[in-house]
């Protein structure tokens, strides 16, 4: 197949029913697509939002259809075919067809790949499940029995393994249920390898000060069922301190999820690598956590993979565009990447694409408060503003990301 726009009565294969998934959706609709659209997804689930699993829903503030971004309704507006509860099992680029584990082999005039990302699993803990109260958090139904586990015994104990933006927020909200909890983190500052040790060590305060034990600067070294085997588990540090828990949770970050897509012939290097324009192939694009694409900014282009919703959303859009419009007129995808985190009633919000080892700024507020902007600069450049508490003022800086500002211009900019 020749690269070329897609024709208006054609038909676009969707494999994986997530937030980009429903957004390339909607979009390819909105810009007048009339052809055929078909909806893969491992869940039985219609996409719904992920943000709140670790939040309202695991908090019981929300019921589960609060969450979800698409009902049968709409869908039957939309005119989808849906395709869930299959997972892919592979892809011919060539021919555009998509193999799902039933057999069936579905094929389009493109295909949109948002299969997003999984859970890291904990080496050592392969015989563990739900059952003896160890879990992950990514989907809905994760969330429900998650909540389920924690609302079952009075005072619950609960271990969070590893203190980045999830684990951060599933202890906020166990913290929130009355559990006893408690988060190792193997760093020694949790979140500085995205914010930096100042900031960093201001997030991790956050613990102590609402009553979780936070333990940093200590791996794990076992997890297993309680030694009388009653329930419960028994998770052992590095240190050869033992805790006890009846739930754990494992929180360790995520991978994407190009296993089924191997022998595709895609290029795959952590996600599925795409130009600027979100194409990994002729009529195949990508978007959401499993996307790696070539994001253009400051006169400068990185390879560039973010797992957060703004860019899911944003992506799942642009790649509809991006098929619709072809190679040869599709524009690049140049988002200003946003993201939140919501914790013990406080909430992050970030601008940019701040790094670990940037240069970092107060520039307004101050730590001791618990409300302020920071700046983030990297090679003369403002890479990234993060504020609490302040977020006005941290949409002032969104149209100095956007024009590449100097570092020193970003500085200068903060009113005195």
């Amino acid at each position: 197949m020749t690269a070329s726009a897609l024709p208006s009565d054609g038909t676009v294969v969707v494999v994986g029913a997530s937030l980009a998934g429903w957004r390339a959706v909607e979009t390819l609709r909105a810009e007048g697509f009339d052809g055929g659209i078909t909806l893969v997804g491992q869940e039985l689930h219609l996409p719904y939002d992920r943000p709140p699993l670790s939040k309202q829903v695991l908090a019981g503030t929300w019921p589960p259809e609060k969450a979800v971004l698409a009902d049968r309704k709409r869908s039957s507006e939309l005119r989808v075919h849906e395709v869930l509860g299959h997972r892919a099992m592979r892809l011919d680029v060539g021919a555009r067809k998509v193999e799902i584990d039933d057999g069936t082999v579905l094929t389009g005039d493109a295909v949109v790949l948002t299969t997003g990302a999984a859970p890291r699993q904990l080496p050592g803990t392969e015989g563990l499940s739900e059952r003896d109260g160890l879990f992950t958090l990514r989907t809905l139904d994760d969330s429900l029995a998650l909540r389920a586990a924690l609302t079952a015994v009075e005072s619950c104990r609960v271990i969070v393994i590893g203190a980045g933006f999830i684990g951060a927020e599933v202890a906020s909200t166990c913290a929130g249920l009355g559990c006893r909890v408690t988060v190792v983190e193997a760093m020694e500052i949790p979140l500085s390898n995205v914010l930096g040790p100042m900031i960093g060590a201001h997030c991790g305060s956050l613990h102590g000060a609402h009553g979780v034990d936070l333990r940093t600067g200590v791996g794990v070294a076992d997890v297993r069922r309680a030694a009388d085997s009653g329930p419960g588990l028994a998770v052992e540090l590095a240190s050869g301190d033992v805790l006890e828990a009846d739930v754990v949770v494992v929180g360790i970050g995520v991978t994407p999820a190009v296993e089924w897509l191997k022998d595709s012939g895609l290029t795959l290097d952590n996600g599925v690598l795409c130009d600027d324009r979100l194409f990994a192939a002729d009529g195949v694009v990508a978007a959401g956590d499993l996307a790696r694409w070539a994001w253009r900014h400051d006169g400068s282009e990185e390879q560039i993979r973010i797992e957060h919703w703004q860019v899911a959303a944003e992506a799942g859009a642009a790649a509809a565009r991006s098929v619709l419009a072809g190679p040869a007129e599709a524009r690049p995808f140049t988002p200003i990447p946003y993201f939140w985190s919501d914790q013990f009633d406080i909430r992050f919000q970030v601008l940019g694409n701040p790094g670990g080892n940037d240069e970092v700024e107060i520039v307004d507020g101050s730590l001791a408060e618990g409300k302020f902007v920071a700046l983030f600069g990297r090679a003369g450049r403002l890479r990234a503003a993060m504020a609490i508490g302040r977020p006005r003022h941290l949409m002032g800086f969104r149209p100095l990301l956007e024009a590449g500002s100097s570092w020193d211009d970003a500085l200068a900019h903060v009113p005195q």
